[in-house]
């Protein structure tokens, strides 16, 4: 081999080299985006700038599609307080209702004023003009029986209850799973334990209305130690769970304990 042709092949071996190594170093130096939980409908309060009123919304961003999960009671003050938080309703590709009660539900007509663009899940149990509302507005809409997986990493427990339906959303991350749930009338502790069951690790965080107003602090108590050996690490009782329940959640979670409320936003860093 002459002197030029070994050069150049010493040049394209280190070219090679040297790329490999940058992707290796890309790689070992890339990091997944963070999931980023929005408070945007609640009756308990996180940020004095913005309006609280009996319901629940939650915003997710972060993955590859950014989500709603239920809309609140009233739709001027969802926009609201979207619009106070920089949340521009345009970014939302998917909704996905809990259950029917007004509460989760009665932001959604203003909502699709703003974008019908969104593909809607809700339990396959919801009136049929709410149903029509959704489509005559342009949405598009699957309703959900079973357990559905909606994007990757994320699915619906499917209808829950028997009195009232309910369904409950999913996230799967690698510190564990996030469950949200809207009311969790089918039981809170049925909710999780089902959770467990679908999700694909273990569970991180149980977040959203526990519907606990009006239980006993001994059930609680049960429901906290169905918690616990499930491996749930974090807590986070909002909405319909009532002042005493948060209160024996914190107490018994210390730091693990998440307070929520209209306006906050919770990272999966954090946890």
């Amino acid at each position: 081999m002459n002197q030029k042709l070994l050069s150049a092949v010493l040049v394209l071996l280190g070219c090679i080299f040297l790329s490999s190594e940058s992707l290796k170093y890309s790689d070992m130096n890339k990091t997944s985006s963070d999931i980023i939980l929005t408070i945007l409908y609640d009756n308990y309060t996180y940020n004095q700038e913005l309006e609280s009123d009996w319901g629940f919304a939650c915003l997710i961003e972060g993955l590859e599609k950014t989500i709603l999960f239920d809309t609140g009671t009233n739709g001027k003050t969802l926009l609201s307080n979207m619009e106070k938080m920089e949340k521009d309703p345009a970014d939302v590709d998917i909704v996905v209702f809990s259950h029917i009660h007004q509460d989760h539900t009665g932001g959604m007509k203003m909502f699709l004023e703003r974008n019908n663009k969104v593909k809607v899940y809700l339990p396959v149990s919801f009136p049929a003009d709410f149903k029509k509302m959704i489509k005559d507005k342009g949405a598009e809409i699957t309703e959900v029986s079973g357990p559905v997986e909606i994007i990757e990493s994320v699915r619906t427990t499917g209808e829950m209850g028997v009195e009232i339906i309910e369904q409950s959303l999913i996230i799967d991350t690698e510190k564990g799973s996030i469950v949200i749930t809207g009311c969790a009338h089918p039981g809170i502790a049925d909710i999780v334990r089902k959770s467990a069951e679908l999700s694909s690790g273990e569970l991180l965080i149980a977040m959203g209305g526990f519907h606990l107003v009006r239980t006993g602090e001994n059930e609680i108590n049960e429901i906290i130690k169905i918690f616990k050996d499930l491996g749930i690490k974090y807590a986070a009782p909002t909405h319909c769970s009532g002042d005493k329940t948060l209160e024996i959640f914190r107490d018994s979670y210390g730091d693990h304990f998440v307070d929520l409320g209209v306006g906050r936003v919770l990272t999966l860093s954090e946890l």
